[in-house]
């Protein structure tokens, strides 16, 4: 007789081929470790037909595993959407949220913005990772990544929150003792605090008028914290490159000068990053649509920009 595959049971196979282990699975179920084997075998069971691999390392899908879980998590995902979508027709928004977010940009803006939206909707329920590591969006069971940088092409969906900027900044006694550059190629005679979490790189890029300039000085400070950057420079141990989020405070106040406001590092961007499905719940997506209404479309941490262009 044949049987009729419960929807636990696809739960908890979805659940190890997106995190690629029996125990992850169980820890994002909630569940233990046995329950899920057991379910996943009773599917098995009941399509007869093997869906995994077990190896040392956790599991993998087998082809017709792969095929059967592509069809299975769309569906998983739209009946996500349909739940959320019977919440937000009782005009309510409820549910949890998994995010995870960059350190710095988290603790200095999206922590009170959290801490707002979260008091505004009493019934969602959070769980909130600050980490300069790029989380996996997908294997970890997360509904929003905010991300910074330029994005690589993937299957998850991205919405802009804002645009993030850099410049380049030195205190006034550095470049009283140093002097102060007038074009890129002079950044070779200074002392650069260099920025380690982005690329490995050690070139600077600065941009104007469509043409580029790379250059490179003598690296006295290398540091994976933008904060201890801002901190040596207005230490005057010598030139840093920045966000405008970490350094807009210092310039206001006078502790440390923009250089090379005619050219520009470049512009990145603030982004909400979801798996294919998420965007649609109600919860993450009145969550996306207040951070960007907070953020931009113009950033209230940049002043300091506003300023500089005005004036050149």
């Amino acid at each position: 007789m044949e049987q009729s595959s419960d929807l636990s049971d696809i739960a908890a196979l979805v659940a190890v081929v997106e995190t690629g282990s029996f125990s992850r699975a169980a820890e994002r179920l909630g569940i233990s470790k046995s329950i899920v084997s057991r379910r996943v075998a009773r599917l098995e069971a009941a399509l007869g037909a093997r869906l995994l691999t077990r190896t040392a390392q956790g599991a993998r899908p087998t082809d017709v595993g792969v095929d059967y879980f592509g069809r299975v998590r769309e569906a998983i995902a739209g009946l996500e959407a349909a739940r959320d979508a019977v919440a937000a027709a009782m005009a309510e928004i409820a549910g949890p949220i998994r995010l995870s977010a960059p350190l710095s940009f988290g603790l200095a803006y999206l922590a009170p913005a959290l801490a707002e939206f979260a008091a505004a909707h009493p019934r969602v329920e959070f769980d909130i990772a600050f980490d300069d590591r790029r989380a996996d969006i997908i294997g970890e069971g997360l509904d929003l990544a905010v991300r910074i940088g330029q994005l690589v092409d993937s299957t998850l969906i991205a919405r802009k929150l804002a645009p993030i900027r850099a410049v380049a900044i030195a205190s006034p006694a550095y470049l009283a003792r140093m002097g102060t550059p007038s074009h890129p190629r002079e950044i070779a005679d200074h002392d650069l605090l260099q920025y380690t979490n982005v690329a490995p790189s050690e070139t600077w890029r600065f941009e104007i008028d469509g043409r580029s300039e790379y250059v490179k000085g003598r690296m006295r400070l290398r540091s994976n914290s933008g904060e201890m950057l801002l901190a040596a420079a207005e230490a005057s141990l010598g030139i840093a490159m920045l966000p405008t989020f970490i350094a807009s405070p210092a310039i206001t106040k006078g502790s440390v000068e923009i250089v090379l406001g005619d050219w520009a590092p470049g512009e990145t961007g603030l982004y909400a990053v979801m798996p294919p499905g998420r965007s649609a719940t109600a919860r993450v997506r009145a969550l996306v649509d207040f951070l960007a209404a907070r953020f931009g479309p113009e950033p209230t941490w940049d002043p300091c920009w506003t300023a500089m262009k005005a004036a050149g």
